[in-house]
């Protein structure tokens, strides 16, 4: 997210043309890539919160060294990049595996929400505080003051966080009796069954869905400021402002679709039903939002359309995002790390196929890529994907 608005300065400091900058943007996607079923796998067989801190300690040194690797060069900046994406990589696995430790079902898709949204509200603060830095002591104090923050997290959760409540000693019996009661099979995992997890439909339905949904996430993560800066001709400081608002729309409507799905479950509505109502919702409502963008004349309507697509986006943590650990929950780190890389190949191919589209063409064939993939996961998800256990 830093890079996103960074980029801006720093594309006109070292004279990169969109293709360039299309490139740097996606070079944090292949570390990302490659540590999205190790740290799964990791974090299912020793723990979330080792690999937790390894993924954040590792992540926080990459950015605070991003401007030294711009002075070295290009090749330095995407090997940095791609350092930065191997750290990242292993969040979401973990994350998945201790909410899977510690959240019973019932209030699992508001769990999910809340812990996701805190990454929504991590890309609300930098792209409100980056070009506040960057105004007053140049871009590469972005990278320095954000990469140092990581390490202050790291000594809090080395203190206070547990794997398991089983290895919590501050928990009280009463609510350690109520979450194992309520949750899965507590044995280490020892060996993944590949064959099995790969013949389920259910999971290539997860696969498939993540690599439609995260082409337009990560589009607009990656060029929504250049898209304000160089369509709606918005400054570094205003494209950084008007980028917050969908982010914090997402961090709302996240939290309401958890509650929503939650409080539907409660009532009785089946887990798969419920799973492919908000999915179809985080696929439908940012596909009609992105194609009134072409028909839009003001940049206010724009911000708007952004907001609303990226705000109905965010009902997937109750969709998909939630679904690894309906269908699998001892193996939820590696269908996440299975399905997350799916997502990730989008950012690959999305980020790069964004600069090269908009050399050769417009936004709007930018915009109806998206679309075109939103549909189809439509289809997909409804298809093929259940929100019963498949695989014990």
């Amino acid at each position: 997210v830093n890079m996103s608005i960074a980029i801006l300065p720093m594309s006109s400091e070292y004279n990169w043309d969109p293709a360039t900058v299309g490139l740097i943007q996606s070079s944090f996607f292949w570390g990302y890539l490659l540590t999205q079923i190790a740290g799964g796998i990791w974090a299912d067989t020793v723990g979330g919160k080792l690999v937790l801190t390894f993924g954040v300690a590792w992540w926080s040194i990459a950015t605070a060294l991003t401007p030294v690797a711009a002075k070295l060069g290009l090749p330095f900046l995407l090997v940095v990049r791609a350092f930065m994406g191997i750290g990242e990589g292993v969040a979401m696995p973990a994350m998945n595996n201790l909410l899977s430790k510690w959240v019973p079902v019932a209030e699992r898709s508001r769990s999910l929400a809340l812990v996701y949204s805190g990454m929504y509200l991590g890309s609300v603060t930098g792209l409100a505080f980056s070009p506040l830095l960057i105004h007053k002591f140049g871009w590469p104090s972005v990278f320095y003051s954000f990469g140092s923050l990581g390490t202050v997290w790291v000594a809090l959760w080395l203190s206070k966080a547990q794997s398991s409540p089983l290895e919590d000693p501050d928990i009280r019996p009463e609510e350690k009796r109520l979450i194992l009661k309520n949750s899965v099979s507590k044995e280490p995992v020892k060996t993944i069954p590949w064959k099995l997890i790969l013949s389920k439909a259910p999971v290539w339905a997860l696969i498939v869905s993540h690599f439609c949904h995260n082409w337009g996430t990560f589009i607009l993560l990656t060029w929504m400021p250049t898209y304000y800066n160089q369509v709606l001709k918005f400054n570094l400081t205003e494209s950084g402002l008007f980028c917050v608002l969908p982010w914090l729309t997402m961090a709302f409507s996240a939290n309401l679709g958890g509650w929503i799905a939650d409080t539907l479950v409660s009532k009785g509505y089946s887990v798969t039903t419920v799973r492919k109502i908000m999915q179809t919702i985080g696929f439908l409502g940012p596909a009609f939002f992105l194609t009134q963008l072409s028909h839009v004349n003001s940049p206010a309507l724009a911000v708007l359309c952004m907001a609303c697509s990226q705000g109905t986006d965010a009902f997937s943590q109750s969709g998909l995002y939630s679904n690894h650990q309906d269908i699998a929950p001892r193996y939820s780190g590696v269908l996440l790390g299975l399905s997350n890389t799916a997502g990730v190949l989008a950012g690959v191919f999305g980020t790069a196929a964004t600069g090269y589209i908009l050399q050769h063409g417009s936004w709007d064939d930018v915009f109806k890529v998206s679309v075109g993939l939103y549909l189809v996961g439509t289809v997909v998800w409804n298809l093929f994907s259940t929100g019963e256990k498949i695989i014990d």
